[in-house]
Parts: structure tokens; C-alpha cells; sequence
């Protein structure tokens, strides 16, 4: 039997993050055990980030029941968020990290939206991942999108894209035996699934993600693309911290690239009960018209604020406080899923 016709071949890719979006995905959040002692500001802080997208583009919000929804309605309405432009499905979860386990959307040039269903297993860490890896069944339900299932484990937190044929994804996520994904698949085999599904036809590979990534290795802390020619990578001036060779590595790696390379910094290292959280400005999410930048009451956060605005001349750049947020191992990016116009 000849085998179905894979995304790429039909002329299906994956856009870029600032492309047009139709809406954008989120979970509320619900479990106490992902910010351990500091959970009571997090509902607000998500309050803060569907209030400036709902400006800009419809917010998604996935709840466990009903009760949550009058929940985060109420809060909402006290934030003075737009509330014609937030609409609730009662899908339950694990977790609130949608990019990661939200749907990956695709493209053609017809317009038509589709959908690849990755499996996802929490990093190969946790054991409670069962109602996230089942949250893009229903929502292909729902939607009545074409989907894929390409069978292999992938988050969306690992790979970016520049929509124009070119995934960055890191060495330490993709291949490393530790919290392995896919043990079976050679690098060859993971490049094959990602150009079939994704429509890429370049990957670069970087080495490692940042300390304190418990993800072990997502690139969305790391570099990001912000044009289809330009990359932002994070840069640490200090050579006594644990990051800096890490990232000048990876820098190192981007030079010999055919990209416009442009430095964000690290902000100073945010801990936590004697633990270093994953705190970097390259966490931000691009919305229509909006990037939502982390930021972490440190020096630096006019720095990065100033130099996305510079790549971003056309777009708000927004600070959103997310020292609590890193605390549950993830900011703003980690928490968001762009599904494309």
C-alpha cells in the first residue's frame, strides 16, 4: 500500500510565531504542585497576559470544568480584560504548558489550518502527563481540522521555526540519552519526522540549554528567530556564572550560520529554596501586533525590552513580571501556543 502523503508534501508547513495568528492557546492554571508555596499570584499573573492578548487576538483558554470558568471570568473582569475575545473549552490537564503540548499548527498556501498531534510524555520526566498528551484529540474534534499523527514524542518548546523552511532546536533535548524522547530515532530519523511534518528544510542544531531547564535543553530559553534571516540568542557577560560557557557555544555555532545573530542578556540568576530557576528573556511570545517579554526586577530587563523592541519596530514590546511564573519551571512562552490566521 502506498503510504499517505505526509504535510510537506501537500504543501503544509509550520509559520513563524509573528505571522498572523488567529488565537492563541492557554491553560488555566490549577496545580498547586507546580508552583509549591507561591501559587496564589499565578491566576493574576495570568489575569496580566490574557488582558494585553485579548486586546490583540482571540485567547483560547482550556479550564477543567465548569466552576473554573466562572472562576477565571470573575478575575478577569476585575483585570478589565476584553472578555468578547477569551473563550473557554473545558478540556482538563495536567499542567499549564501549552506550548508544549497544544497542538503544532501547519499552514498552505490556500490557507488551510491542520493540525500534527505529537505524543507528549512530560519531558520524559513526570508521570502525570495523561490529560495533556489527550488534549489535541478533542481539540481536533472540535476544530475539524486535517491532522497528523506522526507517532513520536516532540514539544513545542523545543523546536523554532522561521517559517521559511528552517527549524533551531537544541542537541541536549532532540538526541541526549538523558530524559530521552525518542530513544530508538537516529538524528537523521528525528531531521526526516520533523522536514515530513513540519515542512522544514534545514535544521540547526545548538548544544545546550540553559541551567536550570528542566525541559533538559527547550530552545525557547535559548535563541529564538524574530525574522526569517535573524536569530536572538541569549548572551551571559559573566564569566564565573554556569551559563556562560553554554551560551557562548551556542553562539559560537550561530556565527558560522548564514543569520543576522543579535545578543540578549541573562538576567542575574533568579533562585529559589536554593534551586536556579529558568529565567531568560528569550522565553517571550510574538502575538499580532504584541511581543509579551519576561521580566525578572533585574537591570537587564530594560535591555531586552529595548533591543525586542528594536527587531519589533511595528509591535508593542511588554514587560510581564515572571519571577513567580519561573518558579514553576516555565514563563511566557512555555505557557503559550499561537494558532496561525
Amino acid at each position: 500500500m502506498k503510504p499517505a502523503p505526509t504535510p510537506k508534501q501537500l504543501g503544509f508547513r509550520m509559520p513563524a510565531e509573528w505571522e498572523p495568528h488567529e488565537a492563541t492557546w492557554i491553560a488555566w492554571p490549577h496545580n498547586k504542585d507546580d508552583w509549591p508555596g507561591r501559587f496564589a499570584p499565578i491566576p493574576w499573573v495570568y489575569c496580566e497576559i490574557v488582558r494585553k492578548l485579548a486586546e490583540v487576538e482571540k485567547v483560547r483558554v482550556l479550564v477543567q470544568d465548569g466552576d473554573s470558568v466562572r472562576r477565571a471570568q470573575r478575575m478577569l473582569r476585575k483585570c478589565g480584560a476584553n472578555l468578547h475575545n477569551v473563550e473557554f473549552f473545558p478540556i482538563p490537564t495536567n499542567r499549564v504548558w501549552t506550548r508544549d503540548y497544544a497542538p503544532l499548527f501547519l499552514t498552505d498556501a490556500a490557507g488551510e489550518t491542520a493540525i500534527t498531534n505529537w505524543i507528549f510524555n512530560a519531558w520524559a520526566k513526570y508521570d502525570d502527563w495523561t490529560l495533556d498528551n489527550a488534549v489535541n484529540a478533542q481539540l481536533i474534534e472540535r476544530l475539524k481540522f486535517r491532522a497528523w499523527e506522526p507517532g513520536l514524542v516532540l514539544e513545542g518548546g523545543s523546536i523554532d521555526v522561521n517559517g521559511a523552511g528552517v527549524l533551531m532546536t537544541t542537541e541536549e533535548c532532540l538526541l541526549s540519552p538523558i530524559q530521552a524522547r525518542n530513544p530508538h530515532l537516529t538524528r537523521s530519523e528525528v531531521e526526516k519526522a520533523l522536514g515530513d511534518y513540519l515542512g522544514i528544510e534545514k535544521i540547526l542544531w545548538l548544544k545546550d540549554g540553559i541551567v536550570g531547564d528542566d525541559t533538559h535543553g527547550h530552545i525557547d530559553d535559548l535563541a529564538r528567530f524574530v525574522a526569517p534571516d535573524t536569530i536572538v540568542v541569549a548572551a551571559e557577560s559573566s564569566e564565573a556564572d554556569e551559563n556562560f560557557q553554554i551560551l557562548k557555544r551556542n553562539r559560537e555555532i550561530l556565527d558560522d550560520q548564514p543569520f543576522r545573530v543579535v545578543e540578549l542578556p541573562m538576567p542575574s540568576p533568579v533562585m529559589f529554596e536554593g534551586r536556579r530557576l529558568p529565567a531568560s528573556y528569550a522565553n517571550f511570545y510574538i502575538a499580532n501586533g504584541l511581543v509579551l517579554v519576561p521580566t525578572f526586577n533585574d537591570p537587564n530587563d530594560r535591555v531586552a525590552l529595548d533591543t525586542l523592541a528594536s527587531l519589533f519596530p511595528t509591535r508593542t514590546v511588554t514587560g510581564i513580571h515572571a519571577v513567580e511564573l519561573a518558579w514553576g519551571l516555565g514563563t511566557l512562552h512555555c505557557l503559550t501556543q499561537q494558532q496561525p490566521a
